[in-house]
């Protein structure tokens, strides 16, 4: 499966002209490209102030990603502020090629924003199936608990989207590198680049690991595509010759 990654600055709280700015990105990838990665609240920024920006189910970003991807034929993901019902989510979609999309609401909140005071968290995995993967849908903060990450769920990729800081950047590096080896996983993660509305910076860093722990896009701080391409085959042939999954333990997540 070939992959595109969409390291970049985000517009703070303007929807339509980051739309804008990755639709132009996307339109430059080449056809050979299965899925395209964006960063979380690809649309506004890592922001706490939901309710002028919050879209629906059927609100422009949404119908744009599932148009998008149906005139790519490539599948897109990642995490946008959702209204529904009331409450606020940071909810990471992907959009398939045929036009249908499948979401996961962001478990863990980042409680040092405040992020918990303004969304609801989500409450289970999503796994998605496509060409063949098993896809794990995961953002930002989630990367900090390895228990709601762990591969009891036969995936094949940990996909993470961030907004992920400078100040914090060793902390990702490190943790990604131990998901993709504890997992037994490929790992893909996308982190933005700039600096937001409240100051803070960020330095990108988006990756791509192997099963092994070796990267195959190794970090970088430039805004920019990169692309690469993961062999199921390889994963499949790994994990047999090692066995490490096999004795991974049982347990149970309760709220």
């Amino acid at each position: 499966m070939q992959v595109a990654l969409i390291q970049a600055p985000l517009i703070w709280e303007r929807p339509e002209l980051n739309r804008n700015y990755f639709e132009s990105k996307i339109n430059l990838i080449s056809s050979d490209v299965n899925l395209i990665v964006l960063p979380e609240m690809f649309t506004t920024g890592f922001t706490m102030n939901p309710i002028p920006v919050a879209e629906s189910m059927k609100g422009e970003t949404v119908s744009w990603l599932v148009n998008l991807a149906k005139a790519t034929k490539t599948a897109i993901t990642g995490s946008i502020v959702i209204k529904e019902h009331s409450n606020f989510y940071n909810r990471m979609f992907f959009a398939f090629p045929s036009g249908a999309i499948q979401y996961y609401d962001k478990r863990h909140l980042f409680t040092l924003a405040g992020e918990h005071k303004h969304y609801n968290a989500g409450t289970t995995k999503t796994m998605v199936e496509y060409l063949g993967w098993r896809i794990c849908l995961l953002i930002c903060y989630d990367l900090r608990f390895p228990v709601f990450s762990r591969n009891n769920a036969d995936y094949d990729l940990l996909l993470y989207v961030a907004n992920w800081p400078k100040i914090r950047i060793n902390a990702w590096d490190s943790l990604l590198k131990a998901r993709a080896i504890e997992n037994m996983s490929y790992v893909i993660a996308v982190n933005r680049i700039g600096e937001d509305q409240n100051g803070h910076s960020y330095v990108g860093h988006s990756q791509v690991i192997d099963c092994m722990g070796d990267y195959l896009i190794a970090p970088e701080e430039c805004e920019a595509v990169f692309t690469t391409t993961l062999d199921h085959s390889i994963l499949l042939k790994t994990r047999k010759k090692f066995g490490f999954l096999d004795d991974k333990d049982n347990f149970e997540i309760k709220d």
